[in-house]
């Protein structure tokens, strides 16, 4: 990541809005771009090798990891979206994960510039390929700022996305045993 290109298009963008030589501003694009580093830190990084340690254990029942927190941002208006998303899978062959290791994976594809939909393909897809699972069930729920900031301002407007793949899409029960797991709290 290039920090000082980064503070110059800021100080730039700055200028275009005409907020230049205000006091309160002098820092702003240095505090810019130490926290572009760290909220698109996923940026470049392969998320396909977190799910490389498949571990071996007995377990043929849904695994769910639900109400993991997302912060990721908006690729169109470069604002952020938040939420939390539910993640499910039914091992096969003795192919499990550790739980962290899902968590990692979220962290990472979150934390570049992002699409909902991309987000939660890009999950269920990844977690296919690395771990063959019987199915996986991916549903993120989360409010995006372009959406409440700006024109009717639809404040605690949810967008929600999911994928299903494998026992969740052929199986009507399945589907329905992992909606049902992610509406109880």
């Amino acid at each position: 990541m290039d920090s000082k290109k980064i503070e110059k298009a800021i100080e730039l963008l700055l200028d275009g809005i005409g907020e230049t030589k205000r006091k309160g501003l002098e820092k702003t694009p240095k505090r810019v771009a130490v926290l572009y580093e760290e909220i698109f830190s996923g940026v470049g990084k392969n998320a396909e090798h977190v799910l490389d340690s498949v571990e071996e254990l007995k377990h043929d029942e849904m695994v769910l990891i639900k109400d993991i927190p997302v912060y990721s941002v908006c690729e169109h208006h470069l604002l952020p979206f938040f939420g939390k998303i539910h993640i499910a899978y039914i091992p096969k062959g003795n192919r499990i994960i550790g739980l962290g290791k899902i968590l990692e994976l979220v962290e990472i594809l979150s934390k570049r510039p992002q699409l909902q939909e991309r987000l939660t393909t890009e999950i269920a897809d990844l977690i296919v390929k690395k771990l063959k699972p019987l199915g996986v069930g991916v549903v993120v729920e989360a409010r995006h700022f372009c959406i409440e900031m700006r024109g009717k301002k639809q404040t605690e407007t949810s967008t929600i996305t999911s994928a299903v793949r494998g026992s969740f899409r052929k199986d009507s029960a399945t589907r329905a045993e992992f909606f049902s797991l992610i509406r109880e709290h």
